[in-house]
């Protein structure tokens, strides 16, 4: 029998993901989670062109860079907190159940933010800075919304991410991403697009942008109705508390030093990402000059429309054995992607460019979660995708705020994509140096055990990887 990656390679990329689509419990399944996925995306791009453009903060560049920051920061220790209960959670309940009580838990806030916008209150918060920096009151309110959804989106994912293993075969694994991840995209695409066009008619309407994420996150607690439920295995032996679960997780990634690796590399990655695009609407509406909410959601859609295009095709490449000479070789790429933006000063270079950066990180998810979802057992996957996000976040709000910092000290929105393209780039060809990361890889096998793993296998001496 021919192995599966050459059975893959033989069918048609619409023929796989139309195989996908044509199961129903797949149909609600990717439904659910692309429209969970999709919508934090457009309430970003509401929240950053809100503050970037705030008539407050005219003339202001370095108020409104910390304030963007402040956005960041707010949700920081939130979403690290859920980070460290969020997989325990997910490998110790049912996940069908935690999965709409985290999603309603995004409505809430989402139907928060919407009040805030539409009200708009206008009274200026003094707050410790610069001489003279404040936060309008409405900004200010944005953030405990904000950190609620952070937090719930972050529950979320484990649960969401380790069920898929359990309704699929590996071999079906990395499609299955790709395609969710792809319709993720199109939906944040939606939300951005129609967001935009509301902000383009003025402020006064600009809460009704979050209307579009709202319907969103409610599709998706429709769909999640028709999820199967999934419980976790039954134990034996005396229960365990959850505490204990929760190092067994941190204790599996210690030992999987190749898993170690990439969550490390993540961290520094995810540090100088964040550097950058924090400062994404500064940079297209002082250095590119962009004065039309319209020009600023293309950027945000082409970078969207890139990440659909590289899970899409990464989904179809045959990877297993080789993943983390590629997520190397991605990192790499997204690096020269971002130096790009640092050395542009049109939109006609930007615009295609955040189309190509978007690209990489997309590849980059997919072959990550094809292949923890492969190689970890599903009853502590929960667990090590939440103890490898949080290692590799934890340095995401120190990113935000020191991307604020820079645009303040150096009266730049543009340096820092200059100093994240530079640095990643560097992270990528360091990964091509490390053993363990560069060796991890799977055998794709066409059905798979629940609760059992296959373990990463060398080939011809370069076992595959996976990244954050």
């Amino acid at each position: 029998m021919a192995p599966a990656s050459s059975r893959r390679r033989g069918t048609t990329l619409a023929s796989s993901y139309r195989s996908l689509l044509a199961r129903p419990e797949i149909r609600s399944f990717g439904v659910a989670g692309s429209f969970s996925y999709g919508a934090p995306a457009a309430v970003v791009l509401v929240l950053v062109w809100s503050i970037a453009t705030a008539p407050e903060y005219a003339g202001h560049l370095g108020y409104a860079a910390l304030t963007l920051a402040l956005v960041g920061l707010a949700a920081a220790l939130p979403t690290l907190a859920a980070a460290l209960v969020s997989g325990t959670l997910a490998d110790r309940t049912e996940r069908r159940h935690l999965m709409r009580v985290t999603n309603a838990l995004t409505l809430l806030g989402a139907f928060g933010l919407f009040v805030d916008l539409y009200a708009r209150p206008d009274a200026a918060i003094a707050l410790p800075g610069p001489p003279g920096y404040f936060v309008p009151a409405w900004a200010l309110l944005l953030l405990p919304c904000w950190a609620a959804i952070s937090a719930a989106t972050t529950l979320f994912r484990p649960a969401y991410n380790a069920s898929l293993p359990k309704i699929l075969p590996s071999s079906e694994l990395a499609s299955a991403n790709g395609l969710i991840f792809a319709l993720s995209i199109l939906v944040s695409i939606a939300g951005s697009l129609g967001a935009t066009g509301i902000l383009a008619l003025g402020r006064p309407v600009a809460g009704l942008a979050m209307l579009l994420p709202l319907t969103f996150l409610g599709v998706a607690q429709v769909a999640l109705l028709s999820v199967h439920e999934d419980r976790p295995a039954p134990r034996s032996g005396p229960p365990a508390s959850f505490v204990h679960d929760a190092r067994e997780g941190y204790a599996y990634l210690w030992k999987r030093k190749e898993l170690l690796e990439i969550t490390v590399t993540a961290l520094v990655i995810n540090f100088l990402s964040t550097v950058a695009f924090v400062e994404l609407g500064l940079y297209a509406a002082d250095t590119l000059g962009i004065s039309n909410a319209i020009l600023y959601g293309a950027m945000v859609t082409g970078s969207s429309l890139g990440v659909a295009l590289g899970s899409l095709l990464m989904g179809r490449f045959p990877f297993e054995r080789n993943a983390g000479k590629v997520l190397a070789l991605v990192t790499a790429g997204e690096g020269v992607s971002v130096l790009i933006l640092g050395l542009s000063h049109t939109i006609w270079l930007s615009l295609p460019d955040m189309v190509l950066f978007g690209i990489f990180p997309g590849m980059y998810m997919t072959v990550f979660l094809a292949t923890l979802q492969a190689t970890v057992p599903n009853e502590l996957l929960g667990r090590v995708l939440a103890a490898d996000e949080v290692g590799s976040y934890a340095m995401v709000p120190f990113g935000q705020y020191f991307g604020g910092l820079l645009t303040l000290t150096l009266g730049s929105a543009q340096t820092p994509f200059l100093i994240a393209g530079i640095g990643t780039l560097v992270v990528g060809l360091l990964m091509f140096t490390l053993r363990k990361l560069r060796a991890l890889g799977f055998e794709p096998h066409g059905h798979r055990t629940t609760g059992t793993s296959a373990p990463p296998v060398a080939t011809a001496g370069v076992p595959g990887e996976i990244v954050p």
